[in-house]
């Protein structure tokens, strides 16, 4: 290896207390003023990240953060008609019995017969139900379901097409829930 010769950069004064020849002793807190940029970059990244979700997802509106007023006029509120029940001897009504008592889907086919329906069917249940219930697929048998409850003087009425057979003309299946008890 080849040794150079010695200049005055190799030696140094006793007395200098800089490291390097351009750096200064750092200032006291310098660490903290660098954490506290990042962390206020940071929070205005965040802050403008959420309010473009916002504003993409159209959750925000700036015209009522602007206070300008929103002429809009909120609909009014149309009643829906109430159904009256009835009756219709065309429907084709299934009776089944939901509470395990023997009979109980004869006594209500024979209290919906003498009401003016057409029982076609009267069977039991797969498995017990709590309350009874009077199921319709076509929302224009509401009336008629209503009419079934008010004849057999209890019962809820839902649309369903869990009883819909396919290729077959819609139905009403009334299931007698163990909350049913025969009026005769």
């Amino acid at each position: 290896m080849p040794t150079y010769p010695p200049d005055r950069f190799d030696t140094q004064p006793e007395d200098l207390t800089r490291v390097g020849a351009h750096r200064a002793p750092r200032r006291r807190g310098r660490g903290f003023v660098t954490f506290a940029w990042a962390a206020l970059a940071t929070g205005v990244l965040v802050g403008a990240g959420v309010v473009g979700m916002f504003v993409i997802n159209d959750r925000v509106s700036f015209e009522n953060i602007l206070g300008a007023s929103s002429q809009e006029e909120t609909p009014s509120a149309t009643p829906t008609p109430t159904l009256e029940p009835t009756v219709d001897p065309a429907a084709n009504v299934v009776v089944l019995n939901g509470a395990n008592t023997d009979g109980l889907a004869n006594l209500a086919g024979d209290v919906l017969a003498g009401a003016g329906f057409t029982v076609t069917t009267r069977g039991d249940a797969d498995s017990e139900v709590p309350t009874t219930t009077v199921y319709y697929s076509d929302p224009s048998q509401e009336a008629v379901a209503k009419g079934i409850v008010q004849a057999l003087g209890m019962g809820d009425v839902q649309e369903s097409t869990a009883f819909v057979i396919e290729g077959q003309a819609p139905r009403i299946v009334v299931v007698l829930g163990t909350d049913y008890i025969p009026t005769s």
